[in-house]
């Protein structure tokens, strides 16, 4: 039986991908983080995709596959699904090649993005708002495509789109003259993460390369553990820009072969560090953005005293977001805690909970009374802030001491979800 050769991005292609996107898509910095360095006794460089044409790397994905298309394609039209980046860089790719594409997005998917999509793209490209994840959006896109024989431009799984993102590997490599020990970056569907291990395997084979997805959608660990791409039946959206049910063919094929590990990153851990790059550097990034930099801290022994790149993919996040990342950094950090809380049917039992049971850097940040439930006791949820997560333990001491314990929430997921 003879076995089905696997595909690679060929340097030559790459090159050339490159040339498309010369006078199209920005040569982005490769930027040493003095914060970062520090931190981990290493050199940490951005690869800064965040400052892109369009604010993430798709661009280079996009345009060079919409450019190679036939004279006859390019009249029928285009179609495509994205969860936002790979949008953005088809609408921008539409208006400049003067190609009418159709664009369909999941519905969590923040408005900023959105917007952004119908500036791109003016008068050129159709926006339809579809599924509650991109594969929802994905299986529509298919749908209008094959009933009006337009072609679907795929946001990871196709050879044009993975040579141009791997063009992001070439400028890094043009960028130092460093060997580049490790190399992070997040994976969605695959496309960039394959792109990388194509140049890479050309130009720099020594170089370990770290693929980082999101904890709630790990289906490129997931395929690589099976020795098959894998779908997942359910995952969590919050990570948009890299939250897929299941990664391109072509790309799993690339990197269970190139990746060097593969690993996941809870959300919460994501979220602190796009409040740190805010707080520390004045960077704004995306949680899919943040993926690659949240990776450092599960390989602090190794990348000690390396060279290390972290490719910072993208920032179109969305401000009216920035609450629940917050709350998912402190709820990660064991710093933000909810409980249902039974005071006592008499006066002064609030002003005890606050003055006795609390400590003096304890902050109340969510009370909602939900129903006195006897004549001894009445319920509340109360969410607490605290500044030390040592604090936790003595807190529901006092708390059971005094009878105002009820449950704790946090390690109760539907309890908590249903209540908070």
């Amino acid at each position: 039986m003879k076995t089905k050769e696997i595909y690679f991005p060929s340097l030559e292609n790459i090159k050339q991908a490159a040339l498309n996107l010369k006078d199209v898509a920005y040569v982005t910095p490769l930027i040493q983080n003095q914060n970062l360095s520090k931190e981990f006794q290493s050199t940490i460089l951005f690869k800064r995709e965040d400052l892109q044409v369009v604010r993430s790397y798709k661009i280079r994905g996009a345009y060079n596959k919409i450019s190679s298309l036939t004279s006859d394609e390019k009249q029928r039209g285009i179609v495509c699904a994205s969860a936002g980046n790979h949008a953005q860089g088809v609408a921008l790719s539409c208006k400049l090649l003067k190609i009418k594409g159709t664009i369909f997005m999941p519905l969590p998917t923040p408005n900023q993005k959105i917007n952004q999509v119908k500036m791109f793209g003016e008068d050129f490209v159709d926006l339809v708002i579809e599924g509650d994840t991109f594969d929802d959006a994905f299986n529509a896109a298919t749908l209008e495509c094959n009933s009006k024989n337009k072609t679907f431009i795929h946001p990871f799984n196709d050879e044009k789109v993975i040579e141009g993102q791997a063009t992001v590997g070439l400028e890094i490599l043009n960028q130092t003259t460093e060997k580049i020990d490790y190399l992070f970056v997040a994976v969605g569907g695959g496309g960039l993460s394959s792109g990388l291990c194509g140049i890479f395997k050309e130009l720099s084979p020594e170089t370990k390369i770290i693929g980082v997805e999101p904890e709630g959608a790990p289906s490129m660990l997931i395929s690589i553990k099976n020795k098959k791409n894998t779908a997942l039946e359910n995952i969590d959206s919050f990570v948009d820009g890299a939250a897929v049910k299941k990664v391109g063919d072509l790309n799993f094929a690339i990197c269970q072969q190139r990746l060097h590990d593969m690993i996941t990153v809870p959300e919460g851990k994501t979220c602190q560090t796009i409040l740190d790059l805010y707080n520390k550097d004045a960077i704004v990034v995306e949680p899919a953005g943040a993926l690659s930099i949240s990776a450092l801290d599960f390989f602090a022994d190794e990348i000690k005293g390396k060279n290390v790149v972290c490719i910072v993919s993208g920032s179109n996040n969305d401000i009216t977001r920035t609450a629940e990342i917050k709350e998912r950094a402190l709820l990660y950090a064991n710093l933000k805690h909810y409980f249902i809380i039974k005071f006592p049917q008499r006066a002064g039992a609030l002003k005890e909970f606050v003055a006795e049971i609390l400590g003096p850097s304890d902050d109340i940040t969510h009370f909602e009374y939900t129903k006195k439930s006897n004549r001894v006791n009445g319920s509340a949820v109360v969410g607490l802030e605290l500044k030390s997560a040592k604090d936790l333990e003595p807190l529901i001491i006092k708390m059971k001491e005094r009878n105002f314990f009820g449950v704790y929430l946090n390690d109760k997921p539907e309890l908590f979800d249903f209540l908070v």
